[in-house]
């Protein structure tokens, strides 16, 4: 999978690179400021008690 992902990106292997790390940093960005906050309401950690 990976192997086709880097054969379908264009350019030199540092624009794949490039590409590949601001790809990376756009879904990071999407999980942390989109998807963990409207998933947290639904998962109720329990209560958790260390002695």
């Amino acid at each position: 999978m990976y192997a086709a992902l880097w054969r379908i990106l264009p350019g030199p292997w540092w624009l794949r690179l490039f590409i590949l790390l601001v790809a990376i940093a756009a879904i990071l960005y999407g999980l942390f400021f989109f998807v963990f906050p409207w998933v947290s309401p639904f998962i109720t950690p329990g209560e958790v008690d260390l002695e």
